[in-house]
Protein backbone atom coordinates (compact mmCIF):
# COMPACT_ATOMS: atom_id res chain seq x y z
CA UNK A 1 0.00 0.00 0.00
CA UNK A 2 1.26 3.38 -0.89
CA UNK A 3 0.26 6.63 1.18
CA UNK A 4 -0.11 9.12 -1.53
CA UNK A 5 -0.69 12.79 -0.80
CA UNK A 6 -1.72 15.56 -3.83
CA UNK A 7 -1.58 18.79 -3.08
CA UNK A 8 -3.17 21.04 -5.05
CA UNK A 9 -5.37 25.03 -4.78
CA UNK A 10 -8.69 23.71 -4.97
CA UNK A 11 -10.99 21.67 -5.79
CA UNK A 12 -11.43 21.53 -9.95
CA UNK A 13 -14.05 19.54 -11.69
CA UNK A 14 -11.49 18.24 -14.04
CA UNK A 15 -8.91 16.87 -10.93
CA UNK A 16 -11.79 15.59 -8.63
CA UNK A 17 -12.37 12.24 -10.89
CA UNK A 18 -9.02 11.20 -11.09
CA UNK A 19 -8.82 11.56 -7.21
CA UNK A 20 -11.66 9.40 -6.99
CA UNK A 21 -10.55 6.94 -8.90
CA UNK A 22 -7.42 6.67 -7.49
CA UNK A 23 -8.93 6.52 -3.80
CA UNK A 24 -10.69 3.50 -4.83
CA UNK A 25 -7.36 1.83 -6.11
CA UNK A 26 -6.72 -1.08 -4.04
CA UNK A 27 -2.77 -0.02 -3.54
CA UNK A 28 -3.16 3.56 -3.25
CA UNK A 29 -3.76 5.50 -0.07
CA UNK A 30 -4.79 8.72 -0.62
CA UNK A 31 -5.13 11.91 0.58
CA UNK A 32 -5.65 15.51 -1.08
CA UNK A 33 -4.37 18.46 0.39
CA UNK A 34 -6.74 21.58 -0.48
CA UNK A 35 -5.03 25.39 -0.23
CA UNK A 36 -8.66 26.83 -0.08
CA UNK A 37 -11.83 26.68 -1.12
CA UNK A 38 -13.20 29.33 -3.11
CA UNK A 39 -16.66 31.13 -2.65
CA UNK A 40 -18.99 31.04 -5.77
CA UNK A 41 -18.17 34.96 -6.04
CA UNK A 42 -14.54 34.05 -6.01
CA UNK A 43 -14.87 30.91 -8.59
CA UNK A 44 -16.91 33.03 -11.09
CA UNK A 45 -13.98 35.51 -11.41
CA UNK A 46 -13.22 35.58 -15.15
CA UNK A 47 -16.25 34.21 -15.67
CA UNK A 48 -18.87 37.46 -15.10
CA UNK A 49 -20.43 36.16 -12.30
CA UNK A 50 -20.85 34.02 -9.64
CA UNK A 51 -21.06 30.34 -9.53
CA UNK A 52 -20.63 26.82 -7.91
CA UNK A 53 -19.83 23.38 -9.88
CA UNK A 54 -22.90 22.05 -10.04
CA UNK A 55 -21.21 18.60 -9.99
CA UNK A 56 -20.15 16.61 -6.44
CA UNK A 57 -16.26 17.70 -5.96
CA UNK A 58 -16.07 16.13 -2.31
CA UNK A 59 -16.94 12.84 -2.38
CA UNK A 60 -15.25 9.65 -3.21
CA UNK A 61 -12.01 10.43 -1.75
CA UNK A 62 -10.56 11.88 1.92
CA UNK A 63 -9.54 15.64 2.30
CA UNK A 64 -8.93 18.13 3.88
CA UNK A 65 -8.51 22.21 3.54
CA UNK A 66 -5.50 23.87 5.23
CA UNK A 67 -6.17 27.56 6.32
CA UNK A 68 -5.00 30.38 4.33
CA UNK A 69 -3.03 33.77 4.99
CA UNK A 70 -4.14 36.56 2.75
CA UNK A 71 -1.29 38.90 2.16
CA UNK A 72 -2.73 42.89 0.77
CA UNK A 73 -3.64 43.36 -2.74
CA UNK A 74 0.00 45.18 -3.23
CA UNK A 75 1.46 41.81 -3.62
CA UNK A 76 2.07 39.84 -6.66
CA UNK A 77 -1.08 37.67 -6.83
CA UNK A 78 1.32 34.44 -7.01
CA UNK A 79 2.15 35.17 -3.27
CA UNK A 80 -1.42 36.65 -2.29
CA UNK A 81 -2.62 33.39 -0.12
CA UNK A 82 -0.07 31.34 1.44
CA UNK A 83 -1.65 28.06 3.29
CA UNK A 84 -0.88 27.46 6.66
CA UNK A 85 -0.76 23.86 8.37
CA UNK A 86 1.15 21.97 5.39
CA UNK A 87 3.96 20.64 8.02
CA UNK A 88 1.49 19.38 10.52
CA UNK A 89 -0.68 17.69 7.43
CA UNK A 90 2.60 16.23 6.46
CA UNK A 91 3.39 15.01 9.77
CA UNK A 92 -0.08 13.21 10.52
CA UNK A 93 -0.64 11.88 7.11
CA UNK A 94 2.85 10.58 7.02
CA UNK A 95 2.87 9.70 2.98
CA UNK A 96 5.11 7.60 1.01
CA UNK A 97 5.06 10.20 -1.72
CA UNK A 98 3.90 13.33 -2.84
CA UNK A 99 2.74 15.03 -5.87
CA UNK A 100 2.24 18.52 -6.37
CA UNK A 101 -0.17 20.05 -8.99
CA UNK A 102 1.68 22.87 -10.15
CA UNK A 103 3.31 25.54 -9.27
CA UNK A 104 1.10 28.76 -10.15
CA UNK A 105 0.63 29.50 -6.35
CA UNK A 106 3.07 29.83 -3.53
CA UNK A 107 1.23 27.46 -1.66
CA UNK A 108 2.33 24.60 -3.69
CA UNK A 109 6.02 25.80 -3.27
CA UNK A 110 5.12 25.95 0.45
CA UNK A 111 4.08 21.61 0.17
CA UNK A 112 6.86 20.94 -2.33
CA UNK A 113 9.67 22.67 0.39
CA UNK A 114 7.65 21.17 3.38
CA UNK A 115 8.26 17.33 1.53
CA UNK A 116 11.53 18.31 0.22
CA UNK A 117 12.64 18.99 4.32
CA UNK A 118 11.29 15.61 5.30
CA UNK A 119 13.04 13.46 2.55
CA UNK A 120 9.62 12.52 0.87
CA UNK A 121 9.72 11.60 -2.72
CA UNK A 122 7.93 14.20 -4.87
CA UNK A 123 6.09 13.87 -7.98
CA UNK A 124 5.45 17.02 -10.18
CA UNK A 125 2.30 17.33 -12.49
CA UNK A 126 1.98 20.92 -13.98
CA UNK A 127 0.54 22.67 -16.81
CA UNK A 128 3.02 24.77 -18.42
CA UNK A 129 4.49 23.56 -21.27
CA UNK A 130 7.74 24.56 -24.21
CA UNK A 131 5.28 26.49 -26.56
CA UNK A 132 6.89 29.66 -25.86
CA UNK A 133 10.68 30.97 -25.33
CA UNK A 134 11.33 31.88 -22.06
CA UNK A 135 13.56 34.59 -20.93
CA UNK A 136 16.78 33.12 -19.43
CA UNK A 137 16.05 34.02 -16.06
CA UNK A 138 12.61 32.32 -16.03
CA UNK A 139 14.78 29.15 -17.71
CA UNK A 140 17.35 29.34 -14.55
CA UNK A 141 14.33 29.71 -12.10
CA UNK A 142 12.88 26.32 -13.84
CA UNK A 143 15.71 24.54 -13.66
CA UNK A 144 16.67 25.27 -9.67
CA UNK A 145 12.98 24.46 -9.18
CA UNK A 146 12.51 21.26 -11.13
CA UNK A 147 15.80 19.83 -9.12
CA UNK A 148 13.66 19.51 -5.64
CA UNK A 149 11.31 16.64 -7.64
CA UNK A 150 12.38 12.89 -8.26
CA UNK A 151 9.69 12.56 -11.39
CA UNK A 152 7.54 14.18 -13.56
CA UNK A 153 4.05 12.98 -14.52
CA UNK A 154 3.42 15.43 -17.16
CA UNK A 155 0.33 15.98 -19.23
CA UNK A 156 1.20 15.97 -22.71
CA UNK A 157 3.87 16.17 -25.25
CA UNK A 158 4.68 19.42 -25.22
CA UNK A 159 4.54 19.57 -21.22
CA UNK A 160 7.26 16.69 -21.00
CA UNK A 161 9.52 18.72 -22.85
CA UNK A 162 9.65 21.87 -20.99
CA UNK A 163 11.30 19.54 -17.83
CA UNK A 164 13.82 18.46 -20.70
CA UNK A 165 14.77 21.56 -21.83
CA UNK A 166 15.24 22.08 -18.30
CA UNK A 167 17.61 19.34 -17.56
CA UNK A 168 15.21 16.73 -16.68
CA UNK A 169 16.79 13.14 -17.19
CA UNK A 170 14.05 11.99 -19.62
CA UNK A 171 13.64 8.46 -17.89
CA UNK A 172 11.94 10.77 -14.93
CA UNK A 173 9.64 11.88 -16.96
CA UNK A 174 6.20 9.80 -17.30
CA UNK A 175 3.32 11.13 -18.89
CA UNK A 176 -0.95 10.83 -17.76
CA UNK A 177 -2.41 12.48 -20.70
CA UNK A 178 -4.57 15.37 -19.79
CA UNK A 179 -7.91 14.57 -19.15
CA UNK A 180 -11.91 14.77 -17.95
CA UNK A 181 -14.79 12.91 -17.12
CA UNK A 182 -15.02 11.38 -20.94
CA UNK A 183 -17.30 8.54 -19.65
CA UNK A 184 -19.66 11.56 -18.36
CA UNK A 185 -19.74 13.76 -21.45
CA UNK A 186 -19.51 10.70 -23.38
CA UNK A 187 -23.26 9.23 -21.92
CA UNK A 188 -24.14 12.83 -21.76
CA UNK A 189 -23.90 13.34 -24.93
CA UNK A 190 -25.57 10.32 -26.28
CA UNK A 191 -28.83 10.84 -23.98
CA UNK A 192 -29.36 14.23 -25.47
CA UNK A 193 -28.55 12.73 -28.76
CA UNK A 194 -31.99 12.82 -30.12
CA UNK A 195 -33.04 16.16 -28.85
CA UNK A 196 -30.34 17.77 -31.38
CA UNK A 197 -32.73 20.25 -33.34
CA UNK A 198 -34.89 21.26 -30.34
CA UNK A 199 -31.12 22.50 -28.60
CA UNK A 200 -30.66 24.07 -31.94
CA UNK A 201 -34.00 25.79 -31.82
CA UNK A 202 -33.40 26.90 -28.46
CA UNK A 203 -30.15 28.90 -29.67
CA UNK A 204 -32.26 29.92 -32.71
CA UNK A 205 -29.55 27.59 -34.54
CA UNK A 206 -30.23 26.71 -38.04
CA UNK A 207 -30.86 22.97 -38.38
CA UNK A 208 -29.25 22.46 -41.59
CA UNK A 209 -25.99 25.08 -41.15
CA UNK A 210 -22.98 24.10 -39.63
CA UNK A 211 -22.65 24.83 -36.23
CA UNK A 212 -18.96 26.27 -34.83
CA UNK A 213 -18.88 25.88 -30.71
CA UNK A 214 -16.49 28.38 -28.84
CA UNK A 215 -16.45 27.34 -25.18
CA UNK A 216 -14.78 29.20 -22.54
CA UNK A 217 -13.98 32.31 -20.45
CA UNK A 218 -14.46 35.05 -22.87
CA UNK A 219 -10.94 36.94 -22.28
CA UNK A 220 -8.00 38.22 -24.06
CA UNK A 221 -5.89 34.70 -24.38
CA UNK A 222 -8.88 32.42 -25.89
CA UNK A 223 -9.37 35.10 -28.94
CA UNK A 224 -13.41 34.68 -29.12
CA UNK A 225 -13.23 37.79 -31.51
CA UNK A 226 -10.68 35.85 -33.71
CA UNK A 227 -13.60 32.89 -33.98
CA UNK A 228 -16.05 35.56 -34.65
CA UNK A 229 -13.93 37.18 -37.55
CA UNK A 230 -13.06 34.15 -39.14
CA UNK A 231 -16.77 32.75 -39.11
CA UNK A 232 -17.69 36.38 -40.87
CA UNK A 233 -14.71 35.16 -43.39
CA UNK A 234 -16.06 31.68 -44.00
CA UNK A 235 -19.49 33.14 -44.45
CA UNK A 236 -18.70 35.73 -46.96
CA UNK A 237 -16.62 32.65 -48.73
CA UNK A 238 -20.41 30.80 -48.97
CA UNK A 239 -20.23 28.52 -46.22
CA UNK A 240 -23.20 27.78 -44.25
CA UNK A 241 -21.73 28.19 -41.13
CA UNK A 242 -23.13 29.77 -37.69
CA UNK A 243 -21.87 29.99 -34.23
CA UNK A 244 -22.89 29.19 -30.58
CA UNK A 245 -20.50 30.85 -27.79
CA UNK A 246 -20.76 29.45 -24.60
CA UNK A 247 -18.78 31.55 -21.88
CA UNK A 248 -18.98 35.23 -20.72
CA UNK A 249 -16.52 37.13 -19.82
CA UNK A 250 -14.37 40.55 -20.30
CA UNK A 251 -14.74 40.40 -23.49
CA UNK A 252 -18.25 39.67 -23.88
CA UNK A 253 -20.13 43.08 -24.78
CA UNK A 254 -17.49 43.83 -27.60
CA UNK A 255 -18.21 40.00 -28.82
CA UNK A 256 -21.80 41.04 -28.91
CA UNK A 257 -21.52 44.33 -30.64
CA UNK A 258 -19.53 42.49 -33.43
CA UNK A 259 -22.41 39.96 -33.98
CA UNK A 260 -24.91 42.78 -34.13
CA UNK A 261 -22.80 44.98 -36.55
CA UNK A 262 -21.93 42.06 -39.18
CA UNK A 263 -25.68 40.05 -38.62
CA UNK A 264 -23.65 37.24 -37.55
CA UNK A 265 -26.05 33.94 -37.21
CA UNK A 266 -24.53 33.45 -33.76
CA UNK A 267 -26.19 32.79 -30.37
CA UNK A 268 -24.75 33.70 -26.54
CA UNK A 269 -25.53 30.79 -24.70
CA UNK A 270 -24.04 32.33 -21.69
CA UNK A 271 -22.21 30.39 -18.89
CA UNK A 272 -23.02 26.56 -18.90
CA UNK A 273 -22.21 24.95 -15.77
CA UNK A 274 -21.24 20.78 -15.80
CA UNK A 275 -24.03 19.68 -16.22
CA UNK A 276 -25.60 21.71 -19.27
CA UNK A 277 -22.56 21.82 -21.12
CA UNK A 278 -22.92 18.91 -23.27
CA UNK A 279 -26.28 20.33 -24.22
CA UNK A 280 -23.52 22.69 -26.27
CA UNK A 281 -21.25 19.96 -27.66
CA UNK A 282 -24.28 18.09 -28.88
CA UNK A 283 -25.70 20.94 -30.78
CA UNK A 284 -22.47 21.86 -32.48
CA UNK A 285 -20.55 20.10 -35.70
CA UNK A 286 -17.05 21.02 -34.19
CA UNK A 287 -15.25 22.69 -31.44
CA UNK A 288 -12.89 25.90 -32.30
CA UNK A 289 -10.83 26.93 -29.62
CA UNK A 290 -8.04 30.06 -31.09
CA UNK A 291 -6.23 30.64 -27.88
CA UNK A 292 -2.90 31.92 -27.58
CA UNK A 293 0.20 30.13 -25.50
CA UNK A 294 -1.61 31.46 -22.57
CA UNK A 295 -3.69 27.97 -23.13
CA UNK A 296 -1.37 25.74 -21.71
CA UNK A 297 -4.00 22.70 -22.78
CA UNK A 298 -7.80 23.77 -23.43
CA UNK A 299 -9.68 20.80 -21.62
CA UNK A 300 -12.38 21.87 -23.34
CA UNK A 301 -11.15 19.87 -26.42
CA UNK A 302 -11.17 17.14 -24.53
CA UNK A 303 -14.78 17.61 -23.17
CA UNK A 304 -16.14 18.06 -27.17
CA UNK A 305 -14.29 14.88 -28.35
CA UNK A 306 -15.56 12.91 -25.80
CA UNK A 307 -18.89 13.65 -27.06
CA UNK A 308 -17.54 12.91 -30.59
CA UNK A 309 -16.78 16.56 -32.20
CA UNK A 310 -13.49 17.32 -34.28
CA UNK A 311 -11.84 20.51 -32.96
CA UNK A 312 -10.16 23.45 -34.83
CA UNK A 313 -7.33 25.12 -32.67
CA UNK A 314 -4.42 26.97 -33.10
CA UNK A 315 -0.45 26.04 -32.89
CA UNK A 316 -0.56 27.57 -29.54
CA UNK A 317 -2.78 25.52 -27.61
CA UNK A 318 -1.13 22.88 -25.39
CA UNK A 319 -2.82 20.30 -26.57
CA UNK A 320 -2.25 20.79 -30.28
CA UNK A 321 -0.24 18.18 -31.51
CA UNK A 322 -1.33 16.02 -28.45
CA UNK A 323 -5.06 15.58 -28.62
CA UNK A 324 -5.36 17.07 -32.34
CA UNK A 325 -3.58 15.44 -35.19
CA UNK A 326 -3.76 17.82 -37.97
CA UNK A 327 -6.50 15.93 -40.62
CA UNK A 328 -6.91 13.22 -38.27
CA UNK A 329 -8.95 14.47 -35.36
CA UNK A 330 -9.52 17.47 -36.44
CA UNK A 331 -7.39 20.96 -37.60
CA UNK A 332 -4.42 22.84 -36.46
CA UNK A 333 -4.04 26.70 -37.96
CA UNK A 334 -1.29 29.01 -37.12
CA UNK A 335 -2.40 31.68 -34.54
CA UNK A 336 -3.77 34.66 -35.46
CA UNK A 337 -3.79 33.49 -38.96
CA UNK A 338 -8.04 34.50 -39.91
CA UNK A 339 -7.87 33.26 -43.23
CA UNK A 340 -6.74 30.02 -42.19
CA UNK A 341 -9.23 29.74 -39.52
CA UNK A 342 -11.84 30.80 -42.35
CA UNK A 343 -10.62 27.95 -44.55
CA UNK A 344 -10.39 25.05 -41.79
CA UNK A 345 -13.53 26.06 -40.94
CA UNK A 346 -15.22 26.08 -44.69
CA UNK A 347 -13.08 22.80 -44.80
CA UNK A 348 -15.26 21.11 -42.10
CA UNK A 349 -18.70 22.24 -43.45
CA UNK A 350 -18.29 21.32 -46.66
CA UNK A 351 -17.19 17.80 -45.87
CA UNK A 352 -19.76 16.29 -43.79
CA UNK A 353 -17.76 12.58 -44.14
CA UNK A 354 -14.63 13.99 -42.92
CA UNK A 355 -15.73 16.07 -39.97
CA UNK A 356 -17.62 12.88 -39.05
CA UNK A 357 -14.50 10.77 -39.51
CA UNK A 358 -12.37 13.03 -37.21
CA UNK A 359 -15.25 13.27 -34.19
CA UNK A 360 -14.93 9.44 -34.13
CA UNK A 361 -11.20 9.63 -34.28
CA UNK A 362 -11.25 12.56 -31.59
CA UNK A 363 -13.24 10.05 -29.27
CA UNK A 364 -11.43 7.35 -29.96
CA UNK A 365 -8.15 9.29 -28.74
CA UNK A 366 -9.47 11.08 -25.82
CA UNK A 367 -11.05 7.51 -24.71
CA UNK A 368 -7.80 5.52 -24.99
CA UNK A 369 -5.03 7.84 -24.07
CA UNK A 370 -6.41 10.42 -22.55
CA UNK A 371 -8.73 9.26 -19.74
CA UNK A 372 -8.89 8.67 -15.97
CA UNK A 373 -8.45 5.10 -16.14
CA UNK A 374 -4.68 5.53 -17.86
CA UNK A 375 -4.09 8.67 -15.25
CA UNK A 376 -4.54 6.31 -12.59
CA UNK A 377 -2.51 3.83 -14.80
CA UNK A 378 0.11 6.39 -14.68
CA UNK A 379 -0.06 7.34 -11.47
CA UNK A 380 0.45 3.46 -10.27
CA UNK A 381 3.98 3.76 -12.58
CA UNK A 382 5.49 6.86 -11.55
CA UNK A 383 4.77 5.86 -7.93
CA UNK A 384 6.29 2.28 -8.98
CA UNK A 385 9.54 4.54 -10.10
CA UNK A 386 10.06 5.88 -6.78
CA UNK A 387 9.55 2.84 -4.82
CA UNK A 388 12.12 1.09 -7.09
CA UNK A 389 14.56 4.32 -6.57
CA UNK A 390 14.53 3.97 -3.12
CA UNK A 391 12.61 7.21 -1.68
CA UNK A 392 14.17 10.45 -2.22
CA UNK A 393 16.21 10.72 -5.06
CA UNK A 394 19.46 12.93 -4.39
CA UNK A 395 20.99 13.91 -7.68
CA UNK A 396 17.51 14.71 -8.82
CA UNK A 397 18.25 15.91 -12.70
Amino acid sequence: MTRLVIFTTHPIQYQVPWFRALAAEPGIELDVVYSYVPAAADQGIGFGTAFSWDIPLFEGYRYRVLEAKHLPASVPQFARRWARGIGAALDEIKPDAAMILGWQEISLLQAAFACRRRNIPIVLRGESNAKRQRPQHVQKLHRQFFKKFDAFLAIGKSNAELYKLAGVRPDRVFTAGYCVDNMRFAAGAEKLRAERVNLRRKWSLSETATVMVFVGKLEAKKNVMHFLEALAKARRGGTEVEGLIVGTGEQSSTAKAFVAEHALPVAFAGFLNQSEIVAAYVAADALVLPSDYGETWGLVVNEAMATGLPAIISDRIGAAHDLVSDGVTGLVVPFGDLNALASAMAALSDNVDQRTQMGTAARQRVMASYSIAHAVTQTHVVLDYLGRAGGAVSARL
